[in-house]
């Protein structure tokens, strides 16, 4: 493990205690950036590997499975603004949340945006640039097309 992961998973750890778990074999390409509100966490199983530039934003719950891996520039939100209340300004309407989970042996692929509530399937594949707002189911891969588009294998 490089010093740079190291520090960097020690600053998260110091930070934000338990919240943020890192089980055995984590691994990552240079730097990552975590979010994570009182009464949520974050964890990432075994042999997990994240490239560069991972974003990831929790106010509940997101879980990545072992071995899985994430491209650069993947972000993951498990919120998103309330705005119903056309009197009152998003900013100030709160958030909607629900846990986002990825499977064990996945592979998303750089770019991807999951939102809240999405739970992708065991040995799943994402194809770059794709948006997730809807659950994967496992043995599946997604890639953007003219629509997104979910096949078994």
């Amino acid at each position: 493990m490089t010093l740079r992961r190291w520090l960097l998973i020690g600053y998260y750890k110091f930070i934000f205690g338990k919240k943020v778990i890192f089980k055995r074999g984590f691994r990552s390409r240079g730097c990552f950036s975590l979010f994570v509100t009182d009464k949520a966490q974050i964890v990432f199983g075994k042999n997990v590997f994240v490239n560069n530039g991972l974003s990831i934003s929790a106010n509940k719950s997101v879980i990545i499975g072992d071995n899985s891996i994430l491209g650069e520039n993947v972000k993951i939100y498990d919120q998103n603004h309330r705005f119903r209340n056309k009197k009152v300004t998003i900013s100030k309407q709160g958030f909607n949340t629900s846990e986002v989970s990825i499977g064990e042996n996945c592979w998303i692929g750089s770019n991807v945006t999951i939102l809240k509530g999405v739970h992708i399937g065991n040995n799943s594949i994402v194809g770059a640039n794709c948006l997730i707002y809807k659950d994967i189911p496992e043995n599946s891969i997604v890639k953007l097309h003219e629509e997104l588009t979910i096949t078994t294998y």
